[in-house]
């Protein structure tokens, strides 16, 4: 009965679905329309970008059990996810013997849509990155007997309440095998499908992080925006909802270091305005990155609106804030700034990242700051010591190294699953 209302329910949704400007990008693979994918080995959900570049570093571990090659189709929610899936295609197929990898989109989870998906596919096993919990996508993979492996999987506390208010229909549902990032997690699934089915595995995020290194100034594209001997501090990912207390640390930082060029690097872009309004108001100096066609003057504030540039950024600043997490956000990505050679720091919220583990700030590699005032402290003191930026990186890649392995853990257990006849 759970399953015919929330196949009604997505018959009902769907006609409104296509007014979404993010999902009429693939509406004929999301509702099959567009044919079907050929058949597969694996069928392997990443829901987004992130996930689509753990499932990048699974395939290049991936080897086929089979003389002939292993066909995986890979699917994604997104278009930034569909993008990625397919650079990761092309890498693989033009240079591994023994895989075939197919992307697609994800099709919508009405469980007359995803049974048709299974029948057309027909995986022997699907194995799905994080935790996508579909009841159409696991129904369907229930009723044609295939295997399902859950892995890198986290669950929040919230997250776990809200599946828990029909626990029996995802107790039927539940994966084969659960491979959790944390004990934690494990527990949270646990609760849910059952303590026998979990298991416990490093993450595969810190393999993603292995190759990083320090980019040297000669090949940085931002070497011409920011002077070579300018003080230069960088606010990655800036949320909205923090705007007040960042404004703040804003403010107090150039009243400290008034020579300073400050690069604040909204997480959405379409909030650019909003950070316009909070330079304003604060008294700074400001310009965009895009106006921009040389060095950048000391003591301005660059609202950055262009993509792609956070990383080479890190790669000059002397200091970084990581935002997201002065407000109850869950954080962002602090290890980006620390393989670039810089300590980041980053506020009390971080608990998205909470699988980089809380020795990363006992060791000192990172900050956690509990206000913008003792954010500010903190880059003041980053500033003041000028720190080896190749050490930092060092020290980094050694953190990540000693917790690195989850893609090869995946695909072991794949390995098993199809040796195991």
């Amino acid at each position: 009965m759970a399953l015919k209302a929330y196949g009604l329910g997505w018959k009902c949704a769907t006609p409104f679905l296509k007014l979404n400007s993010r999902l009429k990008e693939g509406w004929g693979q999301r509702t099959l329309t567009d044919g079907l994918p050929a058949p597969a080995h694996i069928w392997m959900q990443a829901a987004s970008g992130g996930e689509a570049y753990l499932a990048w570093e699974v395939l290049k571990n991936l080897k086929s059990p089979f003389s002939e090659s292993l066909r995986v189709l890979v699917t994604t929610n997104t278009l930034q996810g569909y993008e990625t899936l397919t650079r990761a295609a092309n890498d693989i197929n033009g240079r591994k013997s023994g895989l075939a990898i197919q992307p697609w989109y994800f099709p919508f989870d009405d469980p007359v849509l995803m049974h048709r998906m299974v029948c057309q596919i027909r995986p022997q096993l699907a194995l799905i990155l994080e935790t996508e919990i579909w009841p159409g996508f696991l129904n369907a993979c229930k009723k044609s007997g295939v295997n399902i492996l859950l892995a890198n999987g986290r669950m929040s506390t919230k997250s776990l309440a809200g599946y828990l208010t029909w626990p029996g229909l995802f107790r039927d549902l539940s994966p084969d095998t659960v491979m959790a990032i944390s004990e934690a997690d494990g527990r949270r699934f646990g609760t849910l499908f059952g303590r026998e089915k979990v298991w416990i595995m490093p993450n595969i995020k810190f393999d993603r992080m292995a190759d990083a290194a320090p980019m040297d100034r000669n090949n940085n594209p931002l070497k011409d925006i920011i002077p070579q001997n300018s003080t230069f501090t960088v606010f990655g990912s800036v949320r909205r909802q923090e705007e007040a207390e960042i404004t703040k640390l804003a403010a107090g930082l150039m009243r400290k270091r008034p020579k300073t060029i400050l690069g604040l690097f909204p997480r959405h872009m379409h909030h650019m305005e909003i950070w316009e309004t909070a330079m304003n108001s604060a008294g700074l100096n400001w310009t965009h990155r895009s106006r921009l066609n040389g060095p950048a003057e000391p003591g301005t504030v660059v609202l950055w609106d262009a993509f792609g540039e956070l990383v080479p950024a890190y790669g000059l600043a002397q200091a970084a804030f990581v935002g997201g997490s002065l407000a109850p956000l869950g954080g962002q990505n602090f290890l980006e700034p620390l393989t670039c050679g810089v300590t980041p720091v980053t506020g009390p919220h971080w608990k998205n990242f909470a699988w980089v583990g809380r020795d990363i700030f006992e060791s000192g590699l990172a900050v956690e700051a509990q206000d913008w005032q003792s954010a500010q402290n903190a880059l003041l003191s980053i500033l003041d010591k000028a720190a080896d930026r190749r050490s930092i990186a060092k020290q980094a890649r050694e953190y990540i190294e000693d917790r690195r392995g989850g893609a090869k853990a995946v695909c072991k257990r794949v390995a098993d699953f199809f040796n195991k006849d």
